[in-house]
């Protein structure tokens, strides 16, 4: 006959608000994308969460509290060089040195570019998912936990990717659109 073991294990005390660290160095800069994406009952389509309700209930797991900063709140084939613009200037007013991005999938490697041409001298990080958060967290998650991860390891300053298990200069990996992956180049 199987027996079971059941241990309790009381999270209330550690999930209380005033024992959360707080990450000081380092801004979260939400821009849409995948990641965020709700299904509207209303429309039938997946529609961009401008809250960041996927990065709250992330992080609302997490004991570690983050600094979220919601702009642009798009489709990433639908950002222009004006919502490029905002998020640099985002960046620019920014006293951390480290960011972390999250992005769509389909143009982050322009956004990329585009911050690294501008020289923005900090730590970046732009991650996101090609499976919205809301309908399997699990991309989502590893995704941004490596972001986040790498991150805390003080890389060098510069402009990184990290998705599907990779976290590596922007320049070196790139969305395989048949394979549905990111892939090193």
């Amino acid at each position: 006959m199987p027996y079971f073991i059941i241990i309790e294990v009381k999270y209330s005390t550690i999930r209380k608000k005033e024992q959360k660290a707080v990450m000081k160095d380092l801004l979260i800069i939400n821009t849409g994308g995948t990641f965020n994406k709700i299904y509207n009952p209303l429309t039938g389509t997946l529609d961009v969460d401008k809250d960041a309700t996927a990065l709250h209930a992330l992080a609302s797991r997490w004991l570690t509290s983050f600094q979220i900063v919601n702009i642009i709140g798009k489709d990433s084939l639908e950002m222009t060089s004006q919502d490029r613009l905002e998020m640099l200037a985002t960046i620019h007013q920014s006293p951390e040195e480290k960011i972390l991005i999250v992005h769509g999938t389909d143009t982050m490697h322009l956004s990329a570019e585009y911050l690294d041409d501008a020289e923005t001298q900090k730590q970046i990080v732009l991650t996101g998912a090609m499976v919205p958060y809301s309908i399997d967290p699990v991309e989502a998650t590893a995704n941004f936990a490596s972001a986040f991860g790498f991150l805390c390891a003080e890389p060098k300053r510069g402009i990184y990717i990290a998705m599907n298990g990779i976290v590596t200069p922007y320049d070196r990996i790139r969305k395989d659109r048949t394979k549905g992956v990111f892939l090193p180049l």
